[in-house]
This record gives structure tokens, sequence and C-alpha cells, in this order.
């Protein structure tokens, strides 16, 4: 499924698998001129594709390795064979062999396996040109290691994939680093920012108040975790007073993504 949003020159797309007539777990692309900042799970890559419809793509920069939003690419690739693609060097080596990265049963359902592509690497910091627009490669770890955001400065346009995605978050997937995701937030938070362009979850009105509630809220709930173990409570019941009743979505992911992946992760940091 394949929904399209305008945001004057920015159009947006929150894609997902359709399973039994709805959409399951989206993601958001976008594309900006002939650039497109990911591009979506393989499992709705050609009707992505579709959706695109006469526009035309000349680049693909990718925020990170995980496979709903590098799932599209192949699909994309094919409209336009002229397309470039790049993202960080985690990632390229992902994007040329997708079976690097072991897929849970529940990520295989929900996204599926993306098809090679071979695409350049970015350096830190890097600034690619894309006329009219220019998107500076933010290293932004957390969520993963190989995490990017795209800011297009002259706009104040900030593309943040998965480091902002709205809301408090409850859980966290397993391997992510909570403590460097407060300090990529930060790090954002320092660029004079007009617009955030979220990986999914909707655009903030004002994206400094949308960053500073989100870095408030990470550094309070990490401070508060850290410190209930420090008085002997266990993971389980830290997850259970701080991070609420369980969720659906611990059971889909088999514990994968959870509540108690988020408190390890504090501790992890602490």
């Amino acid at each position: 499924m394949v929904r399209v949003t305008e945001f004057g020159e920015v159009v947006r797309f929150d894609v997902a698998r359709n399973i039994l007539g709805r959409g399951r777990y989206w993601t958001t692309c976008y594309l900006v001129g002939g650039t497109l900042i990911d591009s979506g799970c393989a499992h709705a890559a050609a009707e992505f594709v579709r959706a695109l419809g006469g526009r035309e793509v000349r680049l693909v920069l990718h925020t990170h390795r995980h496979e709903d939003h590098i799932g599209g690419t192949g699909a994309v690739r094919r409209a336009h064979p002229a397309v470039e693609i790049a993202a960080h060097p985690e990632t390229v080596a992902v994007l040329a062999d997708p079976r690097l990265q072991a897929l849970h049963p529940y990520r295989r359902v929900m996204w599926g396996w993306p098809e090679p592509v071979p695409a350049r690497a970015l350096a830190a910091g890097e600034v690619v040109e894309a006329p009219p627009f220019r998107f500076a490669a933010v290293p932004t770890p957390g969520h993963s290691s190989d995490h990017l955001c795209f800011f297009e400065p002259e706009r104040g346009w900030l593309f943040s994939g998965d480091l902002y995605v709205g809301g408090r978050d409850r859980a966290l997937i397993a391997d992510a680093d909570a403590w460097a995701i407060v300090a990529s937030l930060r790090r954002v938070a320092e660029l004079p920012i007009a617009r955030l362009f979220p990986g999914s979850a909707r655009v903030p009105d004002d994206a400094a108040a949308a960053l500073a509630a989100k870095i408030g809220y990470y550094e309070e709930l990490g401070e508060r975790i850290v410190a209930m173990h420090r008085a002997g409570r266990s993971v389980g019941a830290i997850a259970r007073s701080l991070c609420g009743p369980p969720m659906q979505i611990e059971l889909v992911t088999l514990g994968h993504f959870s509540r108690r992946g988020l408190v390890r992760s504090f501790l992890r940091g602490a």
C-alpha cells in the first residue's frame, strides 16, 4: 500500500505491505526534485514505483540499512536505469548483498528481502549536490550503527529516517543504542531546522519543539531506568513500571522489538 502526500517541493510516500486489506508497519520515503530518500520495503516495491508515476528519479539516498528502507531500490533502479544510489559504507555493503543482514521471521513477512543493488559510499558530512537541492549526510548512529540523516541547508529540511519517528517510545529493537540515539538527536537539534520529515509518523508543526521533547523524554527515561536498576530492580520490573503493559508488537517480533530491549539498551550505555 502507498499513500502520497505533498509538502510543497517535498513529496511523501508512506509505504507498507498490504495484509488482509490493511497496511502494516509503515515506512516513509521522500522525493525531493529527482532525489529519493529511502525506498520502502520489497513487498510494496512494485506499487511504490507505480506511485512514483512519471516523476524522474536521478538519485537515491539511504538513511540506513534496514530492509524497510532499502527494499524498493531494486525496483526503482529498473524503472530508472541511470539512477545513482548512495549511502553509508555499511549500508552499501548490505545493498550489494542483503543476506549480510539477518532478517527475523517478522521482518521477512512484513517487509521481505531486498534485491542486491550497487551503490557508492558517502563520507561523513559529505554534501551531495542534487540541483537545485543539496543534502548533507549527518552521521546519527543509535537506531543502527550506519544511520544518517540528510539535511538540506538552504531550506532547513531534515530527513531524519528512523532517528526521529515521533511519540514516546516504549520499546526498542534489540541491537539499538538508546544513549547514542540521544546524542544523535542532540546533534541534529543544533541544526537550523525549519521542517522535520521523519521516517514514519506525522511531520511535526514545530521541529525544534518536537526534537526537544524527544530528547527530554529519552534522557528522563534513561536516568530513571539506571536509578531503578541500581536500586536492585530487575529488567522486567523496570519495563513493567516505566514502559507500560505488554505490547502486541513484542509478540509479533518474538521479543526483538520490546520494552525489555529499551531498558537493556539504556543499561548497556550506562
